[in-house]
C-alpha cells in the first residue's frame, strides 16, 4: 500500500494467478484500499499512474539501492507493482510483491507478465517466508501504517540475508504528527505546516481521498531506534523535500520544502 502522493514460496501465486484466500483478521486493515470509490481516487493520483516516475521522491531512492542484477528481491506494501517491475527490468533474478490488498494485487497481475515476479497477499508483519531469503528489501509509502513496527523489522531483518539491505519511505513523523494536518496561511506571507502532537505517539485518523485512513505516528527517535534493536546497521537516513529541479518540472511542488513530507532510510543486515 501506497500514499498519494523470489525459488517458490509457500502462498505465492505468480503473475495473472487469481486472489489468495483472505486470512481471518485482515479485512479491516485491507478495507480501506479495497473499497471501490477508494480504489478509484487512488487509481488517478500521478503515481498511480506513471508508476516510480510520477513519485517525485524516487530519484533520491534509486540512488540508496545496491546494483540490482541477480539480487533476490521483496517489495512490502508493493501497491500497483511498480517496483517489482522495475527491479526485473534493472536485472534482478526473482522479485516477490506482498500486499494485503486483493484490488492493489489485481492491478499488478494485470499490468504485468513477468514468471520472475511473484505476488503475495499477507499481512506484512507476518512475512510468510524463509529465513536469510532475500538481498533486498523494499518499501515505499507502507511503513506507517504498520502497527506493530517492531515485529515487522525484526520479520524483515529475519528474512534478509547477512549483508542484505533495506531501503524504505515513509511519511515524516512531522508530516503524520498534527491532529488536523493541512498547511495553514502564515501571518508572513506564504505557507506553514502547524506542528502539534509530536511527542504523543499512536493512531492518526485523517480524511484522504473521501475516506478516513488510520496511520502510525511515531517520533524520528522511535522510528530509527526500532529499525537498530530489530538488528540493522543504519546506513542513509533523509529528511526528504524536493530539490529545484523537481520543483521547475512541478511548481506545486515548491511548498513541499517548508516541512519534510517523507523520511528516506537505507539500513543492512550485518554479517
Amino acid at each position: 500500500m501506497a500514499n498519494g502522493w523470489p525459488g517458490s514460496t509457500p502462498g505465492c501465486r505468480r503473475s495473472g494467478s487469481g486472489p489468495e484466500p483472505r486470512r481471518e483478521g485482515e479485512a479491516k486493515a485491507a478495507s480501506i484500499y479495497d473499497d471501490p470509490g477508494f480504489f478509484a481516487g487512488y487509481s488517478a493520483l500521478p503515481r498511480s499512474v506513471a508508476g516510480l516516475e510520477g513519485a517525485p521522491e524516487w530519484p533520491a531512492l534509486r540512488t540508496l539501492l545496491p546494483p540490482m542484477p541477480g539480487l533476490r528481491v521483496l517489495d512490502l506494501g508493493c501497491g500497483f507493482g511498480w517496483f517489482c517491475r522495475w527491479a526485473r527490468g534493472a536485472g534482478a533474478g526473482q522479485v516477490i510483491g506482498l500486499d494485503l490488498s486483493a484490488r492493489m494485487l489485481g492491478r499488478a497481475r494485470a499490468m504485468t507478465d513477468d514468471p520472475g515476479i511473484a505476488w503475495l497477499r499477507a499481512d506484512l508483519a507476518g512475512l510468510p517466508l524463509a529465513p536469510a531469503r532475500f538481498d533486498l528489501a523494499w518499501s515505499s509509502l507502507a511503513f506507517h501504517y504498520v502497527k506493530d513496527l517492531a515485529g515487522l523489522l525484526a520479520a524483515v531483518h529475519r528474512v534478509l540475508r547477512p549483508g542484505g539491505r533495506l531501503v524504505a519511505s515513509l511519511e515524516h513523523p512531522v508530516f503524520t504528527a498534527p491532529r488536523r494536518p493541512g498547511w495553514r496561511q502564515a501571518d508572513f506571507g506564504g505557507w506553514h505546516w502547524p506542528l502539534d502532537g509530536y511527542g504523543q505517539e499512536g493512531q492518526r485518523a485523517v480524511d484522504w481521498l473521501g475516506a478516513r485512513v488510520v496511520k502510525q505516528h511515531r517520533t524520528l527517535g522511535t522510528l530509527l531506534n526500532t529499525l537498530l534493536r530489530a538488528g540493522f546497521v543504519l546506513d542513509h537516513v533523509e529528511d526528504w523535500v524536493p530539490t529545484e529541479a523537481a520543483i521547475a518540472a512541478r511548481p506545486e511542488l515548491a511548498k513541499e520544502r517548508e516541512r519534510p513530507i517523507f523520511l528516506l532510510l537505507a539500513a543492512h543486515r550485518p554479517g
